[in-house]
């Protein structure tokens, strides 16, 4: 994704020794003049105020802040020699950028309450404009709520159940399918019936992308719609960004940036096509054992489509009548009207095998 910078804003710094907060760029605590150590990060402040002072933001994009190798001091970036001792600061150590510090704090915070007199200060304030002495570090209340305990939502029960019923299911169709009994049964009636679809070419309507019709093609209504997203700019895009967020740039100040994509939208046209489809089907039944097709007959610009059959024998045994199935019109003459067969019947009344009796 492409990372697109919105500005810069002063971090902040606790001070190890006396636990003073400090601003980004300071160097030495404003409380007990110690240094800042190279191992102590830098934190949001409670709100990020964008800054606009161009020396802040030029030593920010000349890269992170290097701690002299032989004093400890910290230096910008584009120092050769260390302020305080004069060492070679290729010996030093430069700040570690990148680290994401969380999401922008654009939106005021709530003021912050002086541990020592009790009075209220700006949530930037570093010390307290009553009394002096220096203010905590409060997180913002958003973030306080976010790493509290939330009990994970409880699964439902019910795919697993229609999971189980539907095993259940298949399970009691095929014990009732293979459950058979025999009985005696007497050839009764045939039941046949042969079909033939006709296609035919007829108007269909469809939709793709302008750049796929057809020179031809009758085109009916476009609209714009999101072809595909990228991570670079282009001509007409839309820029969808996420939420801001602030990147330690190893100088004291935090760099605010979004990720954004773009979706690139193109023309997506309603269109009218010919496609072959069934227009009518010819049907012929019958109930005995010569079967015969419909008759074809197919109009101008018709063709013969899929043709389909079935075939059944009819036992009746006690006043009981069972269906047996052959997949070929010659099988209906291996079963002649009145011969008795005995059948192992299924649950449902369908015949799984018949032998002839004498």
């Amino acid at each position: 994704m492409t990372k697109k910078s919105l500005g810069f804003t002063e971090l902040e710094w606790i001070c190890p020794n006396c636990k003073n907060r400090n601003p980004g760029t300071r160097k030495n605590c404003a409380s007990c003049g110690v240094a800042q150590p190279d191992d102590i990060d830098f934190i949001q402040p409670a709100h990020e105020a964008f800054i606009e002072d161009d020396e802040k933001i030029a030593a920010a994009k000349a890269g992170p802040d290097i701690h002299c190798g032989y004093c400890g001091t910290r230096n910008p970036a584009s120092a050769a020699v260390c302020i305080q001792c004069g060492g070679d600061l290729s010996e030093g150590q430069a700040r570690i950028k990148g680290n994401v510090l969380g999401a922008h704090r654009h939106e005021p915070a709530p003021p912050v309450s002086c541990p020592s007199c009790g009075s209220e200060n700006l949530a930037n304030a570093i010390i307290c404009a009553n009394c002096g002495s220096a203010l905590p570090h409060v997180q913002p209340e958003a973030e306080q709520t976010k790493k509290k305990y939330i009990p994970a939502p409880k699964r439902s029960r019910w795919p697993l159940i229609l999971f189980a019923g539907a095993i259940l299911l298949c399970v009691a169709l095929f014990l009732l399918t293979s459950r058979t009994t025999e009985t005696v049964g007497e050839v009764s009636d045939y039941k046949w019936s042969r079909r033939i679809a006709i296609m035919a070419l007829i108007p269909v309507e469809k939709e793709t992308w302008e750049s796929s019709l057809a020179d031809d093609a009758a085109v009916g209504q476009c609209r714009q719609k999101i072809h595909h997203t990228q991570e670079t700019p282009a001509e007409g895009a839309r820029e969808v960004c996420g939420t801001p967020y602030t990147v330690d740039t190893g100088t004291g100040l935090g760099e605010v940036v979004q990720d954004c994509k773009y979706e690139v939208y193109r023309s997506w046209c309603e269109y009218t096509d010919e496609e072959l489809r069934v227009v009518n089907t010819l049907v012929s039944e019958g109930r005995d054992q010569n079967p015969s097709w419909p008759a074809l007959t197919l109009e101008n610009g018709q063709q013969e489509g899929e043709r389909e059959e079935t075939y059944t024998i009819l036992f009746t045994s006690d006043n009981e009548t069972y269906r047996m199935s052959v997949s070929r019109p010659q099988d209906l003459q291996k079963y002649p009207p009145g011969s008795r067969w005995q059948l192992d019947v299924n649950t449902f009344g369908g015949v799984r095998d018949a032998e002839p009796l004498p």
